[in-house]
């Protein structure tokens, strides 16, 4: 019995390869020429000294929309001038305090790629960080704001990361301190956060998933505050599991750092 086998036309397929190079093509020239047609006649004429200056004065006055505007035109024409490495920067803290924060992310990390051996790559790693850390949510979280403790950690892990590579990589930096600062602070939030995971799973029902956050949250958080609330979750969480033995070990460990908190209610 003969089978049928599909032909294949390698030369549709071919064309079909070609035309797809050839829009893609077309949309970033596209792109390239939109970027252009955004700088205004005034800019197009202007140095990149005065671009720069420009764009300072607007910094300072606080309007940092028409900063970006500056330091996008000078990018534009003069992307391998003197004020280029200056200008990518400081258009990355402009697009932070005009609420961009991805934007003001993907320009840092951009700058980091594009002058790797940069004598500001500790500014650049404070800023990142500082971006990370500031990022409030969304617009809910703006009208009716939430305890820091509740929102997503991974932005949270995200600034301790880029904090914690700037501390290494810069102990002396006139940044670091700031950065141990808010590592601190962002350790303690990071580890209410984990315990107000543990205490969803106990209202759920999920002993098991709590016990397992608050284990995480005591190996993790270590002198944190949320630290005391883990091991009451863990005795909860083991009596409810029909670990009695874990439970007694728990409160043990309680009572022998935290005298004082032994005293609390599992009715979750």
């Amino acid at each position: 019995m003969n089978t049928l086998k599909p032909s294949i036309n390698h030369n549709n397929s071919n064309s079909i390869w070609i035309i797809a190079v050839m829009i893609f093509l077309s949309v970033m020239l596209s792109s390239c020429s939109q970027k252009k047609k955004n700088i205004s006649a005034e800019d197009s004429k202007a140095t990149a000294q005065q671009l720069f200056k420009d764009a300072r004065i607007s910094m300072d006055s606080k309007n940092y929309e028409e900063a970006i505007k500056k330091y996008e035109a000078l990018e534009a024409k003069y992307p391998l001038g003197r004020y280029a490495q200056q200008a990518l920067l400081e258009q990355a803290y402009a697009y932070y305090k005009y609420d961009e924060p991805d934007t003001a992310l993907d320009t840092i990390d951009r700058y980091m790629r594009v002058y790797p051996r940069s004598p500001r790559m500790d500014y650049a790693l404070y800023l990142r960080g500082l971006v990370n850390y500031s990022r409030g949510g969304s617009i809910i979280d703006k009208v009716f704001p939430r305890n820091f403790s509740d929102l997503d950690g991974v932005r949270q892990k995200e600034a301790f990361q880029d904090f914690s590579t700037l501390i290494t990589r810069h102990p002396k930096s006139p940044y670091a301190v700031d950065a141990r600062k808010r590592m601190h602070y962002l350790k303690n939030t990071l580890g209410e956060s984990e315990v107000n995971i543990a205490k969803y799973y106990m209202k759920r029902g999920a002993y098991l998933a709590a016990f397992n956050r608050a284990d995480y949250t005591i190996k993790h958080h270590q002198g944190t505050p949320a630290v005391i609330e883990a091991l009451q979750i863990k005795v909860c969480a083991s009596r409810k599991l029909g670990k009695t033995g874990l439970a007694d070990d728990t409160m043990r460990i309680i009572k022998l750092n935290f005298p004082t908190k032994t005293k609390f209610s599992c009715l979750q």
